[in-house]
């Protein structure tokens, strides 16, 4: 079986971009696996080895942040405590000889605030209790001179004291708040009881869940608030902090389990809080969160490991494939340009030249109207000559269309020599144009850059795209306005920008003033190739056109050329526009 030459280099083709692209397939899998999987490692093993350190100082964070978080807890408790107390004072029923009824109701008033409250006394300056509340009606004209909770507050600056936990008279372990107050230039003290084991239901509300133990000592290390199964009150604790004012942490060793005990000193009381909890439960949430992250990252490894693959298949073999068929499709495309390039052309041919016929063909059918009797028209030679005047302005036009064509599709080779544009726009608009545009009440301001530099430019052509652009800007404007003409140039270009007061361009349009036969004037006033020719004409010359519009506001067309590289331009081929 034969094949022609353009089969066999078409299946020689094929092979080659299989082949090819084959090997682009597993390069790209390779190199996408390879950097993923890489940065995965790199991060597994840097988080092997950081694990533990970042655990621990995460866990003491966290503890410390709890412990200064209660301490400031417990002593804004005890801060209220001795607002409750210090509020009697000032209560409408305080008096400096209360009865059992008025002791009773501060009682009741206290434990509606907090049930810690055990009792409640009033001390006069001698220290003897001459008003008593609470369960140990006994307690009532006791004297507490001699007590060191009493002497404290009396001998302290500070108006009110908070005691550690003891026994005193009723043989029981608890703690008293004593506030004082200057009646009358004599101290009065109002003391009252608090039961440890609601301190200790307090301490256990606003702890963090039963893996975290806390517990109070006093500046000796004596238990003032512990959990039955640490010790018992006013036992001694195996550590004593340092005493600072900012909270700290301890890592020790007991039982051969690490534990770390985070401490923080109250401010209200020298007392310390300390927040235990082991090791392997500071670290649990951690380890869980790690074995997650393990988990999830190797998911999502295979994950998009098959994503790689399957997209690099896919995507690689449909690039083949329309590799495979760009020559068809290339020409197909290049066809279908083609086609309808000439057929909107055809179409605006056909507009264009159509009109200047009818008009010719109307024409003479009244010349032959007013040369036959019949119809009784003024046939004189003055008559006949208009109308054959119109029939020559219908040919003429059809002539501009057609030249114009010509011009657009002849292929001319741009005659580039040394050009100053300020030059060249001074020719466009002396004499004939400037008087136009006087006549029409258009003023004219050319704002030139005096030592702008000459450019490579086909000399003839560029005088006629100038004067298009010109014209148009004149064509723009309906009534008294003004034309700017200016230039510049910068390292790359030299620009030359047009600028007019007319009506300016529908947003729509803008899009389209560059097609054939595409025009914004009024029927008869323009054929729409003028700026399709002058488009053409410096894009052949390496430069571009810009146009900004606004509609009502005039329109701004920008010429850009490139600054080329004049170096062996014989001086000979220097032109200044003359």
């Amino acid at each position: 079986m034969n094949t022609t030459p353009q089969a066999n280099n078409i299946l020689n083709g094929h092979v080659n971009i299989r082949k090819y692209f084959k090997q682009v397939r597993a390069r790209l899998i390779i190199g996408l696996m390879v950097s993923f999987i890489l940065p995965y490692a790199a991060f597994s093993v840097y988080f092997h080895f950081q694990f533990n350190n970042t655990l621990k100082k995460t866990g003491i964070l966290n503890l410390t942040a709890l412990s200064e978080s209660q301490r400031n807890t417990i002593d804004l408790f005890l801060q209220e405590r001795v607002v409750n107390l210090f509020n009697l004072f000032h209560s409408s029923e305080f008096n400096l000889n209360p009865t059992r009824h008025d002791m009773e109701y501060h009682l009741q008033h206290l434990r509606q605030v907090s049930d810690a409250f055990i009792d409640v006394g009033f001390l006069n300056t001698k220290g003897v209790q001459k008003g008593y509340a609470g369960p140990f009606p006994n307690l009532e004209g006791r004297d507490y001179s001699n007590e060191e909770w009493f002497k404290t507050l009396m001998n302290h600056q500070q108006e009110y004291f908070i005691s550690d936990i003891y026994l005193g008279f009723r043989k029981k372990p608890h703690f008293t708040i004593a506030t004082r107050q200057l009646i009358d230039g004599r101290f009065y003290v109002m003391r009252s009881t608090l039961d440890p084991d609601k301190f200790y239901m307090f301490l256990r509300s606003i702890s963090h869940g039963k893996e975290v133990e806390c517990s109070i000592i006093n500046n000796k290390g004596l238990y003032q608030i512990v959990d039955p199964d640490r010790g018992e009150l006013l036992g001694l604790s195996d550590y004593l902090p340092e005493q600072t004012a900012s909270p700290g942490v301890k890592e020790i060793k007991k039982n051969g389990d690490t534990v770390i005990i985070a401490y923080a000193w109250l401010k209200e009381t020298p007392w310390a809080l300390l927040v235990r909890q082991p090791l392997s439960i500071v670290h649990a949430g951690m380890y869980h969160t790690r074995r997650i992250m393990i988990a999830g990252l190797t998911f999502i490894l295979i994950i998009v490991g098959g994503l790689i693959s399957f997209t690099a298949y896919r995507l690689i073999g449909h690039v083949q494939t329309i590799a495979e068929k760009r020559d068809e499709l290339q020409y197909q495309l290049v066809h279908a340009s083609k086609l309808a390039s000439v057929g909107e052309l055809a179409t605006g041919v056909a507009h264009e030249i159509n009109n200047p016929l009818a008009i010719i063909t109307a024409t003479s059918g009244v010349i032959r109207d007013m040369l036959d009797p019949a119809f009784d028209l003024d046939s004189s030679p003055e008559n006949i000559i208009k109308e054959l005047d119109t029939i020559d302005s219908a040919a003429f036009r059809a002539r501009k269309i057609t030249r114009q064509l010509l011009e657009m599709g002849r292929k001319n080779t741009p005659r580039l020599v040394l050009c100053n544009v300020n030059n060249i726009l001074d020719e466009v608009m002396s004499g004939i144009k400037e008087r136009e545009f006087k006549v029409e009440d258009i003023k004219v301001l050319c704002e030139y850059e005096p030592d702008i530099p000459e450019i490579l430019l086909d000399h003839d052509q560029i005088r006629q795209v100038f004067l298009n652009l010109i014209n148009n800007a004149g064509d723009a404007i309906s009534g008294p306005g003004t034309v700017t003409i200016a230039t510049h140039s910068d390292d790359k270009n030299v620009y030359v920008t047009i600028t007019d007061t007319g009506v300016g361009i529908a947003p729509e349009k803008i899009d389209r003033i560059f097609n054939p036969f595409f025009t914004t004037k009024d029927i008869g006033k323009g054929t729409g190739l003028g700026l399709s020719v002058s488009l053409g004409i410096v894009e052949s010359m390496g430069g571009i056109i810009n146009v900004q519009s606004l509609k009502g506001s005039g329109s701004s067309f920008t010429v850009s050329f490139p600054l080329q590289n004049l170096k062996g331009v014989e001086d000979g081929e220097k032109n200044s526009g003359k």
